[in-house]
Order: structure tokens, then C-alpha cells, then sequence
């Protein structure tokens, strides 16, 4: 996805987009526990919000948010209105606990096209990523492994090698300060 937003494919990005909802029925699983820190955001709301930082390469600031909240003052669900500093917009959503059943998606909208993923965290699964302008529309596959694969893989050039990893330490943390700010912004219940 950046290869094509960095070759101008879809002019100037002016909105991204990330979903990434799924059915957390069971009520036992730790995910529900606002002690383990679980919730949608921590779930899989931080996917959403890696990808949107990492197709913007910069840090957004929180416009807005809104979640649904079990009594135990966990999210689960959570949609957000972010601002990145080039003037893109971006919405992300994500769910553990909502009407659709599966929904993983992110969408670029630029001046020119957009681009339009299915399934951006597991592409070893049915996936698609879609391209449209003016000049047509084009479909890609992600050939490849499990995206856990690839995590090993680093991990072990990293204790091997010494090889820097893609997502260190500072990106965790970056990661996490949008997440606090996401959550201040939803509201979250105190403890």
C-alpha cells in the first residue's frame, strides 16, 4: 500500500481508512477484562492504528472517538475521526462485540484513485487489494507467508544477527500514546 500511495498512483491521500472488527462471543476470554487490559482497541484496534501511522509515516492527533462499553468498563467497540499533520483525515474502527460479524478493511482515498484492502493483517487468508483511478481499476495478490512467519523470522535476525527489527521499541510506544489518546477521548470509565 505505500509502495503505490509513494508512486502517485492515487494523487495526494486525503483519507485513510482501517477496520478491524470480529465476534468475541465467549465471556470467560481474557480479552473482556479491563485488568488484563482488554477491550477492542487493545485487541485489534491497535492494528488499525499501526497501519493508519504506518501509511501516513507521521503521528495523527485524535479528533474525536466514541466506543460502546461493557459494564466492566471495557470497549467493545470503538470508532475514531483522527487528523495527520500533511491535512489527510482518517477514521478507524474496531470491535469485539458488534452487528457485523467480520469486517478487516482499510482504504486510501487520494485526489486521484483509491485503494481499497481486504483482510490487511492476515493476507495469507483471502485478501484482496484493489486499486482505481481514472486511468482504470487493477487488483493485486499478496503471495507470501503467515504475517506470523515474517514476525518470526525478524525476531530471529534480530537474537541471531543483531538485525533491527521493523516496529521497535519507539514504535510500540508511539502506538500506545495514540491508543491513551483514543481512549481519553471515548471516554473510558475509570477504573
Amino acid at each position: 500500500m505505500r509502495a503505490i500511495i509513494a508512486a502517485g498512483d492515487i494523487g495526494t491521500v486525503q483519507r485513510f481508512e482501517a477496520t478491524f472488527c470480529i465476534p468475541l462471543l465467549r465471556a470467560g476470554d481474557i480479552r473482556w477484562s479491563r485488568d488484563l487490559a482488554g477491550g477492542a482497541l487493545m485487541d485489534t484496534g491497535c492494528y488499525a492504528v499501526h497501519l493508519l501511522r504506518h501509511l501516513a509515516q507521521s503521528e495523527p492527533v485524535v479528533r474525536s472517538a466514541r466506543a460502546k462499553w461493557t459494564s466492566g468498563g471495557v470497549d467493545r467497540w470503538l470508532t475514531a475521526e483522527l487528523a495527520f499533520p500533511t491535512g489527510a483525515q482518517a477514521r478507524l474502527t474496531c470491535g469485539l462485540l458488534q452487528p457485523k460479524l467480520i469486517s478487516i478493511a482499510a482504504r486510501v482515498l487520494g485526489s486521484a484513485g483509491q485503494i481499497d484492502v481486504i483482510n490487511f493483517v492476515a493476507p495469507q487468508f483471502f485478501h484482496r487489494l484493489r486499486v482505481r483511478t481514472a486511468g482504470g481499476r487493477r487488483s493485486e495478490r499478496v503471495a507470501g507467508s503467515p504475517s506470523y512467519d515474517y514476525q518470526l523470522r525478524a525476531f530471529v535476525a534480530a537474537v541471531r544477527n543483531g538485525t533491527a527489527v521493523p516496529t521497535g521499541p519507539a514504535d510500540s510506544i508511539a502506538n500506545m500514546r495514540v491508543i491513551e489518546s483514543l481512549y481519553a477521548a471515548a471516554g473510558r470509565p475509570r477504573a
